[in-house]
């Protein structure tokens, strides 16, 4: 873990992001004292794991939750996923989805929105023959 002060992680950006995906997290300092971290996700359920650990109301539904299953409250495995599967057939989502088959070669399955986007490099462009 490296320690840098803020206006050092300011002025090159670029190469503590480069650093921080390599060597781990840096402390950003301001006047000498902690001010953030700058912090580098493996995959987006890093990311999403981050960020649901620092959201204030998902921790508060966490505490809510876990008093109500305490005070007997919860629901049992089985009721929760009997529950789940009515839903979706009230909704006429089927229960179960059926995986489509892998395709061979380099095929890849577009998705129904796919004729109306093209990709570029990493970039989505609206295609404009389609609109």
């Amino acid at each position: 873990m490296k320690i840098a002060p803020l206006a050092d992680v300011k002025a090159r950006l670029s190469a503590y992001l480069d650093e921080c995906e390599t060597e781990g997290p840096i402390v950003i300092t301001r006047n000498g004292r902690a001010a953030a971290i700058l912090l580098a996700p493996k995959d987006e359920e890093d990311l999403e794991r981050l960020i649901l650990a620092h959201s204030r109301r998902f921790q508060a539904l966490l505490t809510k939750s876990r008093q109500s299953i305490r005070a007997g409250k919860g629901v049992s495995h089985n009721e929760f996923w009997k529950t789940v599967a009515r839903r979706h057939k009230v909704k006429g989502i089927p229960s179960v989805r059926k995986r489509s088959p892998k395709l061979k070669g380099n095929r890849s399955k577009r998705s129904s929105h796919s004729k109306y986007f093209k990709r570029k490099t990493r970039r989505t462009v609206l295609n404009p023959k389609l609109v």
